[in-house]
């Protein structure tokens, strides 16, 4: 009888290879696992890092916009506080939990450029970001960094010889104003023609005009006033400088602004207008050429739509609990509360310092810089050759309300500081370039990249 050899050796080795196979895939799995939770976290971190370098750049841009230098023929921009405004912004973007390092530089921003397009470059770097489970490979830190530029546009400055033609896009801003301002420079310092922008190219004919503040007493020709007077139903009559027509915003596919939209004293009695005057109108108004695409031509109002006695007290009502924040100023012979203000002394390069009415600003940071204040507005300048409805939009300038802190009795005329001036013209072409808020001056990121 033969007696077979036992295979308990054979069947020993397989448990041990199956059991040396589960170990090894156990570990292999663990170690993609804990890989994998630190490529998350890298490209989490990476992605925190753009988005502080995007919106640090746009911050940096808006200060060099509302300087107002790209509206001038010299000076300087303020990039020493344009780098603290990017530097404040990056670091509340934190990166993998906390601030990052911050590298701010400019390009066209020299004297002879004033009239170019700024650009401001932000890097944001994490140097230390902590790994987790990399660590058993020696890697303790990675780093993370981001770049964006962005631009701040203005068409204008590509004028050349008087005519730009298709060296420049038009812009395209919201927030507009329902006022349409004829193409009549107010200024003293006006040239021949009286233009405050070429109507054919955009350029700006008197860069004098940045700065312009209405003088006092402000029943002066010069405050911001209705050229219709009561209303524009009896008809349309050339207008003098500074004379706006109201603009009827229930024409053109434009979405009007809503009650709802519109926090302040009296908003639930607004007319449309005053909705218009105090709140925001989101639909781009474009200046340039006719485009079937965009909202570039606006209709003058001739309807009697007022709730007070004539288109100028609804101006004057909604600016003064809206925009300015000092109801009960006008015609009582108190002096208002102090609203936001321009510094320096109305000149360029301007900074809007907070006032104590500024409802989103805390008392106790009263006189800190601000973005963005209600009282800065942007209003459409017209061909004014033409009367007939629709005008046609040739520019912007964006008007600081009130500036001086003087309120007018009963003529309800609204004194302004010119900070900003953008025109296109009738030779600009192509798609326009948005502006994000009230700024007449758009900026854009033209470039952002993770830099690893």
């Amino acid at each position: 009888m033969r007696i077979r050899p036992s295979n308990s050796r054979h069947k020993g080795e397989q448990g041990i290879i199956i059991t040396l196979i589960a170990i090894f895939m156990l570990f292999v799995v663990g170690a993609m696992a804990a890989l994998s939770i630190d490529v998350v976290t890298f490209y989490t971190a990476r992605s925190e890092a753009q988005i502080a370098a995007d919106s640090a750049a746009l911050a940096a841009a808006r200060v060099l916009a509302n300087s107002g230098m790209t509206s001038s023929s010299g000076g300087t921009f303020p990039v020493d506080l344009a780098t603290i405004v990017a530097t404040q912004v990056a670091q509340q973007n934190l990166i993998g939990g906390n601030p990052p390092q911050i590298t701010v530089t400019f390009g066209n921003i020299n004297a002879s450029q004033a009239l170019n397009n700024p650009r401001v470059t932000v890097k944001v770097t994490r140097s230390d970001l902590p790994t987790f489970f990399a660590r058993i490979w020696g890697t303790k830190t990675v780093s993370v960094s981001a770049s964006a530029t962005a631009e701040t546009y203005n068409p204008s400055g590509l004028a050349s010889n008087g005519s730009n033609g298709g060296d420049a896009l038009p812009v395209a801003s919201s927030c507009v104003k329902p006022w349409l301002l004829p193409n009549i420079d107010p200024s003293p310092t006006a040239n021949a023609n009286g233009y405050i922008f070429d109507p054919a190219s955009g350029a700006i004919q008197d860069p004098g005009l940045l700065g312009f503040t209405s003088p006092t007493p402000v029943a002066d020709k010069t405050s911001l006033h209705s050229a219709c007077g009561g209303d524009c139903s009896g008809g349309l009559s050339s207008p003098s400088p500074w004379q706006y027509f109201p603009a009827d915003f229930s024409q053109g596919n434009i979405i009007q602004a809503t009650t709802a939209s519109v926090s302040c004293l009296g908003g639930s009695r607004f007319t449309q207008y005053q909705l218009n005057v105090a709140g925001c109108v989101q639909t781009p108004i474009a200046c340039g050429p006719n485009n079937a695409n965009i909202v570039d031509n606006l209709y003058i109002d001739t309807t009697t739509d007022y709730s007070g006695a004539n288109r100028d007290l609804d101006t004057a009502f909604a600016v003064d609990n809206c925009l300015t924040h000092t109801a009960g100023a006008r015609g009582s012979g108190v002096p208002p509360p102090p609203g936001d203000s321009v510094a320096p002394n109305n000149s360029p390069p301007f900074q809007f310092l907070a006032g104590t009415q500024n409802p989103m600003v805390p008392t106790s940071l009263a006189g800190s810089d601000i973005l963005t204040s209600d009282s800065l507005v942007t209003v459409p300048v017209f061909d004014s050759r033409n009367l007939a409805n629709p005008v046609q939009v040739i520019g912007f300038v964006q008007l600081f309300l009130e500036p001086t802190g003087y309120h007018v009795d009963f003529t309800n005329m609204i004194p302004t500081t010119v900070t900003n001036m953008v025109g296109c013209g009738t030779n600009a072409s192509g798609t326009p370039v948005y502006g994000n808020g009230p700024s007449a001056v758009p900026v854009r990121l033209i470039s952002n990249s993770p830099a690893n």
